[in-house]
């Protein structure tokens, strides 16, 4: 019996042709987005925040995320049953997060996979492109019961790069996402930090003035009690602000 022997050079001739289809298929998928456009609240791509009414007066890291499709219109859970489209709630974009999609896992079809953790990635939800991975958990969201606490915008965020193993990572949740938008966001403008500031800046003088120190110690209690709150729920029981 003999063996069919193909010559080396073919061989690498059909991976090369192959490797381009490939290369070209996913270069097609991820076409260019356009600019940013803060006028036009068309943020491509994007995490974006803004401060919270009341809520940010008192404790300024917290404030109200969304994500954007890569139209640029903003997407972000701001009610019960309820996922806001290209209408940004409480306010215009203070700051903004533009994603690498090329960190992103996105299946060539509803089996196929390219990041490391297939099976769980499949399990949990996967999409073919950045818009379909917003329309499913928009889809999931529209069904949940919105609490500050425990299911919030900033779970529909983690929802969403879930889905997408953005950064090769399913551990996406309230704390890595604000994280992520307070620590390397861009502020718009310069009048967006002044509103994001300001009235907390105004309540914590005012309080000083009016009550004294102790007022300063509620308002740093207040905070820190958030802040393990939200600690404990994430990274403890996370069962507390499963969404």
């Amino acid at each position: 019996m003999q063996h069919i022997r193909f010559p080396v050079m073919e061989l690498k001739e059909a991976y090369d042709i192959e490797h381009m289809r490939s290369t070209q298929s996913i270069d097609h998928e991820l076409w260019p987005l356009d600019e940013i456009d803060p006028k036009k609240a068309k943020f491509p791509c994007c995490l974006v925040w803004t401060p919270l009414p009341i809520v940010s007066w008192l404790a300024p890291f917290i404030g109200h995320v969304g994500i954007c499709r890569e139209d640029g219109a903003i997407l972000d859970f701001s009610g019960s049953n309820f996922v806001n489209a290209d209408d940004f709630a409480f306010g215009a974009v203070a700051r903004y997060l533009q994603l690498d999609r090329t960190q992103c896992c996105f299946a060539t079809n509803l089996g196929g996979h390219t990041c490391k953790s297939g099976y769980k990635h499949a399990e949990f939800g996967t999409a073919i492109t950045w818009d379909d991975a917003l329309r499913s958990s928009s889809r999931y969201f529209e069904h949940k019961t919105y609490n500050l606490f425990t299911c919030n915008c900033h779970s529909f965020v983690a929802n969403c790069l879930n889905r997408i193993f953005y950064g090769g990572s399913m551990s996406w949740n309230m704390i890595n996402v604000a994280g992520l938008v307070l620590l390397k966001g861009q502020w718009v403008d310069a009048m967006s930090v002044v509103r994001s500031f300001l009235p907390f800046l105004l309540v914590l003088s005012l309080g000083v003035f009016m009550v004294g120190w102790p007022f300063l110690v509620a308002l740093l209690s207040f905070s820190l009690l958030l802040l393990v709150w939200f600690l404990l729920g994430n990274y403890c029981f996370k069962t507390l602000l499963e969404c």
